[in-house]
């Protein structure tokens, strides 16, 4: 393999035997690659997987459902699919324009692993498992695990991230709701976002509760003091004040030239409580 090469197997043994034998860049949409190559850039060997067409749809299983890693953000936005993948869908329509929408992949985006991608929150949110595969074998990591840091995963050389599975509901039912701030509405890096879920059970309280930020710490963070302090409590109005300071321990912002830690840590919480309301009035009057 020189440091150059480039190649695009039609199915999945062939990728993995091509990582088995060296390091690759591992390619799908290319939406976040090939900006991040403006200017002079050492050469690489390039793995694109964007032939591969079992890596790419939704299923649903027994468990619940698994989303190929090459699934486009327009495939969710099409999908028919229950009220607790709502927040993946309001996420998929504000990834950039609607050619990014068809281009960028649900696996691209949790491996380019940045602190503001818009997917992570919401699969977080969904409790999701991610799917590596290498031509040892399979194994499976909660998304939380995956994310290790700043651009930074789980992922071994000779692995691909091939699947992502989103459990049912253990109780009842399930909503989601994603909500995110940018200095406008659309094509921009957010500030802050926050996906939030609540399982609810059948006399309207929450069974349980997960709330994750994005764009706030060097990976997207699960909130579990405020999930506990959720749980057990009627979904109804005014469910957004149990939002207080406290519970934002969590996050570490950054001042960087989009808005200061403390706007940040502020926007976060403005954001869950508006979500929780959300999620709270769902379904109201219908």
């Amino acid at each position: 393999m020189t440091a150059t090469s480039y190649l695009r197997p039609r199915d999945l043994t062939a990728a993995l035997d091509a990582l088995a034998g060296a390091p690759m860049t591992v390619l799908s949409g290319g939406t976040d690659h090939f900006p991040a190559r403006v200017g002079p850039r050492p050469p690489e060997a390039v793995l694109d997987i964007g032939g591969i067409d079992a890596l790419r749809g939704i299923e649903e299983t027994v468990a619940g459902h698994r989303l190929g890693a090459r699934t486009t953000w327009m495939d969710v936005i099409e999908a028919d699919l229950p009220p607790h993948f709502d927040a993946l869908k309001q996420a998929a329509r504000e990834v950039g324009g609607m050619q990014i929408q068809n281009r960028g992949t649900l696996g691209g985006n949790l491996c380019n692993a940045s602190p503001a991608a818009d997917g992570t929150p919401c699969l977080l949110a969904a409790d999701a498992m991610v799917v590596l595969a290498s031509a040892r074998g399979e194994r499976r990591l909660p998304l939380a695990d995956f994310q290790a840091g700043y651009r930074a995963t789980a992922r071994r050389p000779d692995e691909l991230l091939t699947a992502i599975e989103v459990p049912k509901p253990a109780v009842g039912s399930a909503r989601s709701c994603f909500l995110k701030l940018g200095a406008r509405h659309y094509l921009v890096i957010s500030i802050a976002m926050v996906a939030a879920t609540l399982e609810v059970t059948p006399d309207g309280t929450v069974a349980a509760a997960r709330i994750a930020v994005g764009a706030c710490s060097a990976t997207a963070r699960r909130l579990p003091a405020l999930e506990a302090a959720l749980a057990g409590r009627p979904v109804a109005p005014g469910l957004g004040g149990v939002v207080v300071p406290d519970y934002l321990d969590d996050l570490s912002p950054i001042d960087d030239v989009r808005a200061s830690a403390d706007y940040r840590r502020h926007a976060a919480g403005v954001l869950i409580a508006r979500a929780l309301e959300c999620l709270a009035t769902a379904g109201k009057g219908a």
